[in-house]
């Protein structure tokens, strides 16, 4: 995580071989534990990283910037996360439900200053580790209600929760705040599950078995 915060990019297989002496199969074989573990998302067909949440190692349309660097989120969730665990004056550039029209969100000095703004949230949590690229590509930002009804019908993709901008801000503060910390880990299903709740995500989308499985 410290890397892809410091040079913007994920580490490769062969650096993180070269960095702790071991051979490139050693650091395949933990990279895929740490995969089941959903620390990680891999390529299917490299085994390179392609998504640290809350960052991703490939092109989004969520490009997040700071006086230190620029990184791509891998949806409007993540993208606050960026903020929220860099704890920096961050700008994320995006576009209304991935189409054409672009817009600047910003943080200063801890503070959201965009409103109404809303994220869509349409495939189930309980589902999201299925397919996590195609997951978070759906998680996007919309300036009415009405324009995410105009858009599921436009895209064929069911109606999920919609949440405002400023409550997901306040949760991705929680949610992804001590990412950088060395005894963080990640939250378990029950974890996350409750909260969730604390934030007031109880629509059907967000409902999973408590567990004691990482989510």
């Amino acid at each position: 995580m410290r890397h892809i915060v410091d040079a913007g990019y994920a580490p490769s297989i062969s650096e993180i071989a070269a960095a702790f002496t071991v051979s490139d199969d050693e650091v395949i074989r933990r990279l895929r534990a740490l995969e089941e573990y959903h620390g990680v998302v891999l390529h299917p067909a490299s085994s390179e990283i392609w998504v640290i949440h809350p960052f991703s190692n490939a092109p989004t349309n969520f490009w997040i910037t700071s006086k230190n660097g620029g990184w791509w989120g891998n949806c409007a969730w993540c993208s606050l996360g960026v903020a929220a665990l860099l704890d920096e004056d961050v700008s994320i550039t995006t576009t209304l439900g991935a189409e054409s029209k672009q817009i600047i969100v910003e943080v200063k000095e801890g503070k959201l200053l965009n409103e109404n703004l809303y994220i869509h949230f349409p495939i189930p949590m309980a589902k999201a580790w299925d397919n996590v690229p195609f997951t978070c590509s759906t998680m996007l930002l919309f300036d009415s209600e009405k324009a995410i009804d105009d858009w599921c019908h436009r895209h064929n993709m069911k109606r999920g929760d919609v949440q405002a901008i400023q409550n997901i801000w306040a949760f991705s503060k929680v949610w992804y705040g001590n990412h950088l910390k060395p005894n963080w880990v990640k939250w378990t299903a029950a974890e996350a599950k409750a909260i969730f709740k604390r934030f007031g995500l109880t629509h059907p989308i967000w409902d999973m078995s408590a567990t004691q499985s990482r989510f």
